[in-house]
Parts: structure tokens; C-alpha cells; sequence
């Protein structure tokens, strides 16, 4: 157990929660069971033909309840019939027909319009950072990139839960934690993640193996003290709120992180949905088990992300059985109008897996001027039974066409064909070289992988430590989540391409510098603190002023606790340092 967790004898209450299957999806369940329904391992049986349902003398055989040798031999005779009928597509104008009465019509293939996007498919606005970004971001402030998405907001959320959490246990009223401090505890997660990813915190702080930075940045004490009463929501109302959020102890940091990601990045024409674990072992009513993931156990969210930048658009957590979704409508199809929701209309492309795509899915977003390509369940009501078990030629492509949907079916294996549905393309043409690949499958690898790169991303220099607190986990997520949008922006807006590994040093520093300007005594004397404040606080470039209803007066000094470039009618003086009227 990587989290040093026992096992408690309550273990059923937290059982990982399965999704949730609609009555649309039934049969796609049974179609399922029947295709990877176990049998022999005799040579002369090919194991996807199995999609065709058994004869009972065939459920005896599977069981192994003494089939004779002839029977076997009969059985597989009977499948060879049955093979030879179904395994071909058909010629081109042939009409094939999915069990839910899907009509597909056979088409041919088509290299004069490769490459070419509809006009529907057209994008309609300039993507990158909105102008929130541009005005915002300062030119050697990487904090400036960060506060736009852990804005004011979520820092004096999480001072007012921490103060009222710590109040409570210890029944001290006058315990308090500033802003600043939580500028500088946020500050140490990063420096962690990146310098000494796993140490314990004894080791941090450790003078002979620690790195100077966190012992400069606060004591281990009071460090610890914070870590012990962090929290995001308030416990006296907490109980009415869980009624109607599962996620209620973290919901607020979580809704507030997102809408900042929406409202600061336009998304280039591509977006891709997908889902993503975060690893954890903590006592969750909604954690999740998969068993084809890396750490297995974690809590699940779905997110949605620009390929081209790799900039978090929208995402929300999976806790079960979700009352906003309608009955009638498959969590897959949810998941994907709710995550697109704010970028429909634009002529965007969406790129999914199998578990998502669907003809339905596809019409209903292009019906909203937003495309769909994606790999396609082979159990679906929608696809005929002859494409599910047809076996041509190696690198043999069948298209086939129901309205604006254009079905691949690519022969990439000799014993697996490859469908992919695609609105993006009326026409599919074909690769050239060996393979033969078809243009709607070079798009699908080139827009699939965005959700699995920022996954990696936040890996390599996580925040996650040791909590058993599960919103705590949660909030390392947010916070690097945070890091990579952050560092996209700035290097968009500025220019700069940073490595987001300095990125996150110099983040960690300003944060630390945030909370040490704060604890400075002003009227010392010392002239060499005062000097090292006014050089990181005074811009050397002379620039409109970035405060809110002023004339853009020019100025060549910097609020220090916002770093926004103020002039001298928005600001006042504070022992040698600027602050403007904003942060009074």
C-alpha cells in the first residue's frame, strides 16, 4: 500500500463504484458478452467469430460437460458456414443494416477531396489566451500566468475554511493564516514536486540533506500545522451540502479552478475527451478501480483538452449515479455534451475512444456545428453484424456511409479490423506505403493522445504527497493542473518558451518572495533588504498602466503583491513599495 493505509473491516462501504449502464445500452452489454464468450483453443476457430449466439449443445461444450470429439468437429463446421456468410462486407451501393436498424451504405473510396474539411468544420474565432491573459500577464511574473487560475477567490476561500477547521479542534479564536501563507504553503508543494518528490517532510527540512528553500520559506511546525487543518469547505454546513454534492468538500475550489480555465483559453479546432485517474488509495465514497491503469485505485475525472497546446479546457469528477443526467441518456453521451458544451457552434472537432462514440453522439454534435471522429465499440446496436465479424485482406479498407457518418473499417490486424466513425470526412482517402492507412485513422492518432500527454505532464512533477484526507488529493490535481495551463498561457502571451520545469522553480520562489515581503520589517533599517525589494517590485520597461479604469497611464512601477504595472494615481506608497488601490 503506497499511501501506508490499513485495510479497515468497514472495507465494503467503499467498494469502487461501477458506471452506470442505461436501458439503451443492454444489449450493447449482452453483444459484448457474447464476443468474448470463452471456447477452446482449437486453431480452426477464429475467437471473433463468437459474436454469433451459441446453440445449447454449444453452452455444453464451452462448460466442459463431455462433448464428444464429433460434436466438437460439427461445431466447428458449423461456424465455417456461418463465416463464410457473414465475413463479407460487399461491393460498393450494397445497403447494410445494424440490429437497431442503422442503414450503412457501401462506398468508394476517394482521394481527390483528402485532407479537406467541410465548411461546417470551419473554425469561427482566433483560439490562444483570451484578453483576460494578455492584459494580465506580466513579463517575468509566472505568478502573474498562475493567479489567473488559483485566483483571490480560492486562496481566501481556503484561508476561511483553514481558520474555521483550526478554530474548531483547537478552540482558539485568535488563530489565524494570512493570504501570503497560503501563497507560501502552495509554494513548498511545487518546490517539492520538482527537488524532492516522495521525502518526508522531516527530511525537507532536514540541514543536512534538505534543500535550503524550505527551511527559508517557513518552519516545519507551522508547515505541518497548516497541512493539519487544510480544508476547502466549512464543516458546520457540510452535512446539508453532501445531501445534493458527493463532492461537496472540495466542489467550490474545484468549480472555481475550471471556470478560470474556460474563461482564459480559446481551444484551437481540435478538442480530445478523456478520462483521467489521479492515484490514490484515501477512504472515498467514489474511488475508482481499473484494472488497466498503471496505480489502479484513484478517483476518476473527465476531462476535455486542446490537442494542438495541451491546455485543460473542462473537466468535472465521476462519484456515480449522476441525478442531472437524464435516464434515457448514456453516461458516455453525457460526459461529452457536457464537457464540449462551451465550445459547441465553433466548428470544433471532438476526438473520443470507443467508449463514447456513437451515431447519436455524432448527430446530436452536428446538429450543434461541432464534429466527432472516434474508434467504435464493435458491440454497438448500430454496427451490422458482417462488419463485426469480417475478415478481409490484410490492410483492406471498406467505407461505409449513413448520413453525415462515415464508418472506416480497417483491416490493421489478420484477425481484427479497426472501426472508426468520422463526420469530419465525406470522403476517405488512402494512404500510401505498405499499410495503406486511412486518412480518417492518421487523424484519429494525431488528436487522441492529449488527455494521456497532460496525465504524464502532472505525473513528473506532481504536488501529491502522503494525505489520507481525499480532498486534499484532490487539490494536488488542481494545483498541477494549474501549473500546466499556467505555463501555457505565459509562454503564449509572453513569447518566452520556459521549460516548465523553471516555470515551476521560479513560481515556487515568487510565492515564497510573496509571503517573505509580507513578514519584512519596513522600518529595520536593513538597506540591503529594502534595495532587493524595490529591484523585484520596479519593472525596468515603462508600461501602460494594467489597473482597472485608469486612462493607461505609462509607469515603470509594479503593485507588489498583485504584480500588475500601476501608476502613480492608482497607487499609494508603502514604505518603499507600491501597492495599488485594488489591494489596499
Amino acid at each position: 500500500n503506497s499511501e501506508g493505509e490499513e485495510l479497515s473491516d468497514t472495507e465494503d462501504e467503499y467498494i469502487p463504484i461501477s458506471e452506470p449502464t442505461s436501458s439503451d445500452d443492454i444489449d450493447d452489454d449482452i453483444d459484448d458478452i457474447e464476443e468474448t464468450r470463452p471456447t477452446n483453443s482449437s486453431p480452426d476457430i477464429d475467437e471473433d467469430i463468437l459474436g454469433a449466439p451459441l446453440l445449447a449443445t454449444d453452452t455444453d461444450h464451452t462448460r466442459g460437460r463431455g462433448m464428444s470429439v464429433n460434436r466438437g468437429r460439427g461445431r466447428r463446421a458449423t461456424k465455417g458456414i456461418q463465416r463464410a456468410e457473414v465475413d463479407v462486407i460487399g461491393e460498393v451501393g450494397s445497403i447494410l443494416t445494424g440490429k437497431d436498424g442503422t442503414r450503412w451504405e457501401v462506398i468508394e473510396q476517394d482521394n481527390s477531396g483528402a485532407g479537406r474539411r467541410g465548411k461546417q468544420n470551419i473554425l469561427r474565432e482566433s483560439p490562444g489566451p483570451t484578453s483576460l491573459p494578455k492584459h494580465q500577464i506580466v513579463e517575468g511574473r509566472v505568478l502573474s500566468a498562475f493567479s489567473l487560475l488559483i485566483d483571490d477567490f480560492i486562496i481566501k476561500h481556503i484561508q476561511k475554511c483553514t481558520e474555521s477547521e483550526a478554530r474548531t479542534k483547537l478552540k482558539c479564536e485568535s488563530w489565524v493564516i494570512s493570504y501570503e501563507e497560503i501563497y507560501a504553503v502552495i509554494g513548498i508543494m511545487f518546490a517539492r514536486g520538482v527537488l524532492a518528490k516522495g521525502q518526508s517532510v522531516d527530511h525537507l527540512w532536514s540541514k543536512t540533506w534538505g534543500p535550503p528553500f524550505f527551511r527559508k520559506t517557513m518552519s516545519r511546525d507551522r508547515f505541518k500545522e497548516i497541512m493539519k487543518f487544510l480544508r476547502f469547505d466549512i464543516r458546520s454546513t457540510r452535512s446539508d451540502r453532501l445531501k445534493t454534492d458527493k463532492f461537496a468538500l472540495v466542489s467550490q475550489v474545484w468549480d472555481r479552478f475550471i471556470g478560470n480555465c474556460i474563461v482564459s483559453y480559446r481551444p484551437n479546432e481540435d478538442i480530445a475527451v478523456d478520462e483521467q485517474l489521479f492515484p490514490t488509495k484515501t477512504r472515498c465514497p467514489f474511488i475508482q478501480y481499473i484494472a488497466s491503469k498503471p496505480d489502479k485505485f484513484g478517483i476518476k475525472f473527465w476531462l476535455a483538452v486542446d490537442v494542438k497546446s495541451n491546455y485543460l479546457l473542462n473537466g468535472f469528477p465521476y462519484l456515480g449515479k449522476d441525478v442531472d443526467r437524464p435516464t434515457s441518456q448514456p453516461l458516455s453521451e453525457y460526459v461529452v455534451l457536457r464537457l464540449v458544451e462551451p465550445y459547441m457552434g465553433k466548428g470544433r472537432n471532438v476526438t473520443t475512444d470507443n467508449f463514447f462514440t456513437s451515431v447519436k453522439l455524432a448527430e446530436k454534435l452536428k446538429a450543434k456545428n461541432t464534429s466527432l471522429v472516434g474508434t467504435v465499440n464493435r458491440a454497438r446496436r448500430e454496427i451490422p453484424q458482417c462488419v463485426k465479424q469480417s475478415r478481409e485482406d490484410r490492410y483492406k479498407t471498406h467505407i461505409l456511409k449513413n448520413k453525415d457518418s462515415t464508418l472506416t473499417v480497417y483491416q490493421g490486424k489478420p484477425s481484427k479490423n479497426v472501426l472508426l466513425l468520422s463526420t469530419v470526412h465525406s470522403t476517405v482517402g488512402i494512404g500510401e506505403g505498405t499499410k495503406q492507412i486511412p486518412e480518417t485513422v492518421s487523424y484519429y492518432n494525431s488528436t487522441k493522445y492529449s488527455v494521456d500527454v497532460v496525465d504524464q505532464m502532472a505525473r513528473l512533477y506532481s504536488t501529491k504527497a502522503r494525505s489520507r484526507r481525499w480532498p486534499v488529493q484532490v487539490f494536488y490535481n488542481i494545483l498541477d493542473l494549474a501549473a500546466i495551463n499556467a505555463a501555457i498561457l505565459y509562454r503564449e502571451v509572453t513569447g518566452q518558451n520556459i521549460a516548465r520545469r523553471d516555470f515551476i522553480l521560479q513560481l515556487a520562489v515568487e510565492l515564497q518572495q510573496a509571503f517573505k515581503n509580507t513578514n519584512a520589517n519596513d522600518d529595520s533599517g536593513d538597506s540591503d533588504t529594502d534595495m532587493e525589494v524595490d529591484i523585484s517590485t520596479t519593472t525596468r520597461k515603462r508600461k501602460q498602466c494594467q489597473i482597472r479604469n485608469c486612462k493607461k497611464n505609462k509607469t515603470s512601477e509594479i503593485c507588489y503583491k498583485c504584480k500588475l504595472a500601476v501608476c502613480g494615481k492608482c497607487t499609494s506608497k508603502v514604505s518603499k513599495r507600491f501597492i495599488c488601490n485594488n489591494c489596499i
